[in-house]
């Protein structure tokens, strides 16, 4: 246990998107004790000083019940990487822990689930429920009442306006607006600054208009 009590972190991943959640971290005076990636982190000054092991299986050098892991991989529309990577150290008896940025406003009256990750400058307001192993990027408004669920991503930007309800997988992309009562099914993807205005079946695609440029000569 660190002096704060809390338990020591093992991040799996060397990309933008575990610098990202390392940088919350060390903020946060996290104990880290290694990051697992197959990739050269020498680029990324993040990572300096903490020990860097190649493969995933390098888990399990580290007791279940002594440290938590941080799965630093993105999600992606259509990718389950990081879900199967979560659901392969869970059948092990791993735990994840949740990552919640200190630039973030959460109401006390929302509630979030294990393993989530909540990045800088989100707004999360009262009655909103994130389930499971979700990210929530950097400058997401999650307006009152809405149930997200596991394994969404939503992406930097991106506002849910009151009572929005996601199934598990969905994507939202960057910019991209839901209306209030909105429903979007399993495995949905919403493109980067598209606006939705109504309910999304399983595995529709929500896509933005497009701007036609011409020239003026």
């Amino acid at each position: 246990m660190s002096e704060q009590g809390l338990k020591p972190l093992i991040i799996i991943g060397g990309g933008g998107h575990a610098s990202v959640l390392v940088d919350i971290l060390l903020l946060q005076k996290r104990e880290i004790l290694a990051v697992i990636s197959p990739d050269d982190l020498s680029s990324r000054c993040v990572f300096n000083g903490i020990s860097h092991l190649n493969s995933d299986d390098d888990v399990f050098m580290f007791p279940v019940d002594e440290v938590l892991l941080v799965n630093g991989i993105g999600i992606l529309p259509k990718s389950s990487l990081k879900q199967k990577l979560n659901q392969y150290f869970l059948s092990h008896g791993y735990q994840f822990e949740t990552v919640i940025s200190e630039n973030a406003k959460i109401s006390p009256f929302a509630k979030i689930g294990v393993g989530v990750q909540i990045f800088s400058g989100v707004i999360i307001q009262a009655g909103t429920k994130i389930a499971n192993h979700t990210v929530i990027n950097s400058g997401v408004i999650i307006e009152h009442d809405c149930e997200i669920g596991q394994y969404n991503h939503i992406a930097p930007r991106a506002t849910l306006c009151g009572q929005v309800e996601t199934d598990d997988n969905v994507y939202i992309g960057a910019g991209a607006t839901v209306i209030n009562n909105i429903k979007l099914a399993r495995n949905v993807i919403v493109g980067a600054g598209a606006i939705v205005t109504k309910a999304l079946d399983q595995n529709q695609v929500c896509y933005p208009s497009r701007a036609t440029i011409k020239s003026s000569l």
